[in-house]
């Protein structure tokens, strides 16, 4: 009796052991996803450039979301799109949205301000690629380049193509996240939120 117990513990343990090592190796294999597909970035011109949102310091955008913008009026100054798209809401009533702080900032960099367009009430990535996907319809856009932090590029286009979106990356040539102890913090993120979409996702 205590042997066949002894053997039913050991099975178990073995089988949590097994479970864990796997799901490990699952993170692991989506990390090094996450950071190989940051590494690209697609050539082709599109209809507009989708800057996915990112904090604004009041009238400002912070360092992260302004190195999207520079990105997004590159691509415009360059041909490469013919409008540009800024998302995202605030966190505090009173306060310019993410996607306000963008179009101004743009507009001071040369960008004419009827070829931006803004989506001002999207909290999260998802929500910025689905309001932005309805404004672009609406105006007659159709393909998009992604604008956003290397490190963020391969669950946003994720969602992009669930959402039946005609999605490239297009990230940051340069990031705010520096240093190893940064960036391995924001890859963590990245893994556990891509996880966890994937997820949810599956059973949808």
């Amino acid at each position: 009796m205590a042997v066949g117990c002894l053997g039913t513990v050991r099975r178990f343990f073995y089988g949590l052991l097994t479970a864990v090592l796997l799901l490990l190796a699952y993170g692991g294999y989506t990390a090094w996803q996450i950071y190989d597909y940051g590494r690209q970035s697609s050539a082709r011109p599109a209809d507009a450039a989708l800057v996915l949102g990112a904090a604004a310091w009041g009238e400002r955008p912070s360092p992260v979301f302004r190195e999207r913008i520079n990105h997004a009026v590159k691509l415009y100054r360059d041909g490469r799109v013919r409008a540009l798209i800024f998302t995202g809401g605030t966190p505090v009533d009173g306060y310019p949205t993410e996607a306000a702080v963008g179009r101004r900032y743009a507009i001071q960099h040369g960008v004419p301000a009827e070829a931006i367009l803004t989506e001002n009430d999207s909290r999260t990535t998802y929500g910025n690629l689905v309001n932005a996907a309805a404004l672009a319809e609406h105006a007659g856009l159709t393909s998009f380049l992604i604008v956003s932090d290397p490190l963020h590029m391969h669950r946003a286009m994720m969602m992009a193509r669930d959402l039946g979106l005609e999605a490239y990356p297009s990230p940051t040539p340069s990031s705010r996240y520096q240093g190893l102890e940064m960036q391995a913090r924001f890859l963590w993120k990245e893994t556990y939120n891509a996880l966890v979409y994937r997820a949810f996702r599956s059973l949808s």
